[in-house]
């Protein structure tokens, strides 16, 4: 059996509030909202992994984040990403920095995903995929650039699966694991 399986990065309760709360004023806009509960930050993602490799993948990604300190990312604004030109998400985005790159770097490098390290990593929050033919469509050029201010502590990544019930996508933690 193969599970759908993403390393990721957990958003508190009250951000991931505030975040729908925020966004609903473009809830008549063709996008499809990313629920509140599946809100999160995509580290790395692995597609369908057999059921029998997932423990050997915590053990991998458990290894990598104990190479990383715990460090705080920036985040700025809502915006359509990954440009105003061709957007394909509403997504709030963030500051990129050198250790949420290495954590990356660590991660991948350890599940023996990329032999060539990322020069830079760009964090974003998928709030909404946009239906692009009726994106497309539109009259009108829509713009979604608002103010939206956070620090995220990242204190641990965790090993995602997303699942389907009763039609809806729903993410489940496997594992938890801490940085140092």
């Amino acid at each position: 059996m193969k599970h759908k399986i993403f390393i990721s990065l957990d958003l508190p309760e009250k951000v991931k509030k505030r975040l729908v709360a925020t966004i609903e004023k473009w809830h008549d806009l063709p996008v499809k909202w990313v629920k509140k509960q599946n809100l999160h930050i995509t580290l790395v993602f692995l597609g369908f992994v057999d059921k029998n490799l997932l423990s050997e993948i915590c053990a991998l990604v458990n290894k990598a984040s104990q190479k990383s300190n715990i460090f705080d990312i920036n985040f700025q604004k809502i915006e359509l990403f990954p440009s105003q030109n061709k957007p394909r998400l509403v997504a709030l985005t963030g500051k990129s920095n050198g250790e949420l790159k290495n954590l990356v770097n660590n991660i991948e490098k350890n599940l023996g995903i990329s032999a060539t390290p990322k020069k830079v990593f760009h964090p974003h929050i998928t709030l909404g995929r946009l239906r692009a033919k009726k994106w497309k469509s539109l009259n009108f050029s829509p713009e979604i650039n608002t103010k939206f201010s956070f620090t995220l502590p990242v204190e641990n990544v965790n090993i995602m699966a997303s699942n389907f019930k009763n039609k809806e996508r729903e993410y489940i933690i496997l594992e938890s694991c801490q940085l140092k």
